[in-house]
């Protein structure tokens, strides 16, 4: 039986509920291998000419993938790197090479079917040094402009600011602890996360912040007077402590955040088109210039370069915008540059394009714990092709 006919064979037995647990797992391992996008081609041409008479584009939906990847996860055969956790999303907690592969490729050519143009065969990328992902990195600066870098720092007390003692814990988080009453003079630390690194903080009052790559936070060391108040780069999420006599701000590009007690994350990217400000629980005021806006939980406000303008956003996917803080990446009919932004931030590398930008859509998500080449295997499937210069710029080629 020649490969096509027994990737027809597999998608036929799949599409109709009778496949195998052995199946399920060649038809992914099928894809997995596929080196030469020879595989997705196949595919591609059985998608587009139907596998029956019978056969319905309506078929080939969400679901239809949903139960592959559900068998998968269900066999105590396959090596699961990590634990499956609250949900369980398409390929959401899949971690192996494979999952990425299938994810983009799956919803890249079998879900865009109001674009079934065809699609010329990929070429041959040349292999790429790997570059791990990133990991729990940052650089805390101390009032005096001393540097700490806490990745390589021993847990325990790092420092003494003031009246409050600076503590490495355990689990890698960073914890600031009052001892004692508070001085006039306010001392300000600022923790900095480098492309391809994250961190956690807990801030003199008991708030918990996450930071994710590329991303600052500048506080003060204790929290004295009537306001909280943080500045942020880059990307942070917050779960406030809640303190009614002393509201809490957090200042981003042209916007400022005022909170009393809340849970919400802010993008706030110079790459990025707007600021996004998305409220989880609570809820916040957005100011930018002459403008305010309150958010309920599930809005979104998105705040213009210049803060001119605010756009409130309803019925937000909570977690596609907290995917960085829960160990993966999530997209959603995302365009190629917005893909390549969250990858060349998580694995510090530089993209170029030459031409004009490919037009994709991609929809899935993938684990941030993938090796580089492992998610640039998965590109290769969607047809964008690429190259690799000076083993830290992927440049995209029409």
């Amino acid at each position: 039986m020649s490969t096509a006919e027994r990737l027809k064979y597999l998608l036929e037995q799949v599409q109709q509920q009778r496949a195998t647990q052995a199946e399920y797992k060649e038809l992914l391992q099928f894809i997995s291998d596929d080196e030469s996008g020879d595989v997705v081609q196949q595919l591609d041409i059985l998608h587009a000419t139907g596998l029956s008479t019978t056969t319905t584009d309506a078929e080939y939906d969400h679901p239809y993938w949903q139960s592959v990847v559900k068998e998968i996860l269900a066999s105590d055969t396959l090596v699961q790197p990590e634990p499956v956790k609250k949900r369980l999303h398409v390929l959401q907690r899949y971690w192996w090479a494979a999952a990425a592969v299938v994810l983009i490729t799956a919803t890249t050519y079998y879900y865009q079917t109001s674009k079934p143009a065809h699609i010329p065969a990929v070429a041959t990328n040349a292999p790429v040094q790997d570059i791990a992902p990133g990991g729990n990195r940052a650089m805390l600066t101390l009032s005096d402009g001393s540097q700490i870098p806490l990745d390589s720092a021993t847990n325990g007390v790092l420092a003494q600011q003031g009246n409050t003692r600076i503590t490495k814990l355990s689990n890698g988080q960073l914890a600031y602890n009052e001892s004692g009453s508070t001085t006039d003079k306010i001392l300000y630390n600022t923790m900095t996360t480098p492309l391809g690194g994250q961190y956690k903080l807990i801030l003199p009052d008991g708030t918990t912040v996450w930071l994710n790559a590329g991303s600052s936070i500048y506080y003060p060391t204790a929290f004295i007077g009537k306001e909280r108040s943080v500045t942020v780069t880059g990307e942070a999420y917050f779960e406030v402590a809640p303190n009614e006599k002393m509201p809490f701000f957090v200042k981003a590009n042209n916007t400022t955040i005022a909170v009393l007690g809340t849970h919400f994350n802010i993008n706030a990217y110079k790459d990025e088109p707007s600021t996004n400000t998305t409220l989880m629980e609570g809820a916040v005021k957005i100011i930018a210039q002459q403008q305010q806006q309150t958010l309920t939980p599930g809005q979104q406000a998105r705040v213009s370069p210049a803060g001119q303008s605010i756009q409130v956003v309803n019925h937000i996917d909570l977690s596609q915008v907290l995917a960085w803080k829960e160990g993966f990446f999530s997209f959603n009919d995302a365009d190629l540059p917005t893909v390549m932004r969250q990858l060349s931030r998580w694995y510090n590398v530089d993209v170029k394009y030459e031409g004009d930008i490919p037009q994709r859509v991609f929809t899935g998500e993938i684990g941030r714990n993938l090796s580089l080449s492992q998610v640039l295997k998965g590109l290769s499937k969607t047809r964008i092709k690429y190259r690799i210069e000076n083993g830290n710029r992927i440049v995209i080629q029409p």
